[in-house]
């Protein structure tokens, strides 16, 4: 990692469901912060690197220019892999060689699920630590791929934070006797310390994704499907702690007064903008034409990014609250949880030693509660406009284990 500087890097995310236009709207807004004299990058953290093609340039390992101040990187995941989790990858192998495995079938087993979009990740930690750009944009997966790796960082601290210590003790206290047993080798310290190590890398990167200068903007195009899935992602990325800050409305018909086919999507597509326009208020919306051919290239780019944003400075540091606000008021406590859109019966909450277990639909997060909250009880919660507001009372003994299920998280 490079040297870290006191500069302020603005770093915006772009997702949506797969197809709407994320790489387009990522690169066509590097392009523009670019021409506005920021110094630019674009990561991308989906599997298929569709950027190259974006900006029609052949992109390498190393930030690579590809128009006035903008520079995109495509990350070389092997080698990243290799300098990061050898370790651990080279104990999976051993064990997979213990059990007879094949050493071909093997050396695929031992590649982690979703380990391009972790390391894009840390790539994008270590450019924003190097302090050479203004502006750092990240090109992320389909939005369902991109939900489970931002809630990544949090749940393996809960895993190393409170199992994986007992873990390494036992393991260290009873290696010869588990392993004759076991008839596999048992992992060493160096193993212990991979995981540990990739523990405070996807922290880091959690504090940089989830701090004052951090956003991500939904992509989506006027259909109901696409905009019921950027309302559920609204809901679990605020679940997470994440910053929203706008709406990209990609693919929009322009009027068509000579073509009833057409008018009648142009209709249609005017009513889901409505749905979108007071969904997602007071965010501001973003839109872009449906355009004669694909935008690609730097010229084509640049058209978009100019017609998307208009005059506004798209690329202004993140005002407001964070998704999570926590207030004292004497004995009590209340922590406020942003979730958008969400409906009383699908929230569940359960207070469970020091951490706040927090369910919305088929999303959870763990919230490891400050010290100050690990001496209260929860005395109540509601759904209020949008924001999960939970109730704590200072008790010198409070309760281990408590339960606001969703038949007790009032509504209003």
């Amino acid at each position: 990692m490079g040297p870290t500087s006191l500069r302020r890097v603005r770093v915006l995310l772009f997702t949506g469901k797969g197809g709407v236009g994320k790489t387009t709207a990522a690169a066509g807004s590097a392009i523009r912060a670019g021409r506005s004299g920021l110094r630019t990058l674009v990561v991308s953290t989906d599997a298929a690197h569709s950027l190259a093609d974006a900006f029609d340039q052949p992109i390498g390992p190393e930030p690579t220019a590809v128009g006035d101040q903008v520079w995109v990187q495509q990350v070389d995941t092997q080698r990243r892999f290799e300098r990061s989790w050898a370790d651990l990858q080279g104990y999976l192998l051993s064990v997979l060689d213990a059990s007879g495995v094949d050493p071909i079938a093997a050396e695929e087993l031992t590649v982690l699920p979703g380990a391009d979009e972790v390391l894009a990740l840390l790539e994008v930690r270590d450019q924003v630590a190097t302090g050479e750009w203004d502006v750092v944009i990240v090109d992320c997966a389909p939005t369902a791929e991109t939900l489970r790796l931002l809630a990544l960082p949090e749940a393996l601290s809960w895993y190393v934070e409170r199992v994986f210590p007992v873990e390494r003790r036992v393991i260290k206290a009873l290696r010869p006797m588990l392993a004759r047993v076991a008839g596999v080798p048992m992992p060493h310290d160096s193993v212990f310390d991979a995981v540990e190590r990739l523990h405070r890398d996807l922290g880091e990167v959690r504090d940089l994704l989830t701090g004052p200068d951090a956003s991500v903007r939904l992509v989506l195009t006027p259909e109901s499907v696409v905009v019921a899935e950027a309302r559920r992602a609204f809901t679990s990325l605020s679940l997470y702690g994440y910053r929203v800050d706008g709406v990209v409305a990609n693919r929009i018909f322009p009027a068509a007064e000579s073509d009833p086919w057409r008018g009648q999507w142009v209709v249609a597509q005017q009513e889901v903008l409505a749905e979108v326009e007071r969904s997602f208020a007071p965010l501001p919306i973003w839109r872009s034409a449906y355009r004669a051919h694909e935008p690609v290239g730097d010229a084509e780019l640049a058209a978009f990014g100019a017609e998307l944003y208009g005059d506004d400075d798209a690329f202004a540091p993140v005002v407001g609250d964070g998704p999570v606000r926590v207030e004292r008021k004497g004995d009590d406590v209340r922590m406020s949880l942003a979730l958008p859109f969400a409906d009383r019966g699908d929230v569940d909450l359960v207070r469970r030693g020091r951490d706040l277990v927090v369910t919305v639909g088929s999303y959870r997060r763990v919230i490891a509660l400050p010290t100050l909250m690990q001496r209260c009880s929860v005395e109540g919660a509601r759904l209020d406009d949008g924001w999960l507001r939970i109730r704590f009372r200072h008790e010198r003994e409070a309760t281990d284990t408590a339960s606001v299920a969703a038949g007790g998280v009032e509504s209003r």
